[in-house]
């Protein structure tokens, strides 16, 4: 590495070369940095970078020169990690339904009542939207897609695998009286998911993301009094 340092900076006095052997030194420095990352912590890196671009800008607007700029990083280091830009999509859905996933397991565990339980998921993905407002902007960006990619198939399989969760509870809720036996159990589970959504909506909108925490236990008091039982 000195030695290329060293050979890099051994130029002629024209200032154009000067300008071009900086160049490259700058380039040798930070692709050397890169290496020194593992793959998975550069992979989790740009996952991160991209979620927070997405919170001030719109997603589709990032570039993969923007992503590397962001991370302080040459296009050919990022490119390293991912084969391009959809991999780089894919690698961030999978990072989120990942994370929210295990995040509202944890949030509803030991909790006997269905109905809490609901509650508690409920209150921890708008404390996760809140803490990644980029993570809708890139969602609703991949379902209005008109082509089945990779990122958009990962969103509709977390939106199943999130309504799989919430069927279950509402179904133990209905056997245990909590909920009206009534219930349309796919009904309240879209309700519930497009309840968050409104939440960050209207967020997103009035350009304050935090108002979600503060709407969030007066929006799902409605929702409970609508599913709850008649006893």
């Amino acid at each position: 590495m000195v030695k290329f340092l060293l050979s890099v900076l051994h130029v002629s006095r024209s200032p154009t070369k000067i300008v071009i052997n900086y160049y490259l030194l700058w380039e040798a420095i930070v692709n050397k940095r890169a290496k020194n990352l593992p793959a998975d912590a550069r992979r989790s890196a740009t996952v991160e970078s991209v979620i927070q671009l997405a919170g001030s800008q719109n997603p589709g607007d990032i570039t993969t020169a923007a992503i590397a700029k962001h991370m302080n990083l040459t296009q050919g280091a990022l490119f390293r990690h991912f084969p391009n830009k959809e991999a780089i999509w894919q690698a961030v859905m999978e990072w989120v339904a990942e994370r929210l996933l295990n995040r509202i397991d944890r949030s509803a565990q030991g909790i006997e009542s269905p109905l809490a339980a609901l509650e508690a998921i409920f209150m921890t993905h708008v404390e996760f939207v809140a803490e990644h407002p980029g993570v809708p902007r890139m969602m609703f960006g991949e379902l209005q897609r008109a082509e089945p990619t990779p990122a958009k198939r990962m969103v509709q399989t977390l939106i199943q695998r999130y309504g799989e969760r919430l069927n279950h509870l509402i179904e133990k809720g209905k056997s245990s009286g909590e909920l009206s036996s009534s219930l349309d159990n796919e009904a309240a589970a879209t309700l519930f998911i497009g309840t968050i959504q409104g939440l960050v909506m209207q967020s997103l909108l009035s350009g304050d993301v935090q108002r979600m925490r503060h709407d969030a236990p007066r929006v799902f008091a409605i929702y409970r009094r609508g599913i709850g039982s008649d006893l």
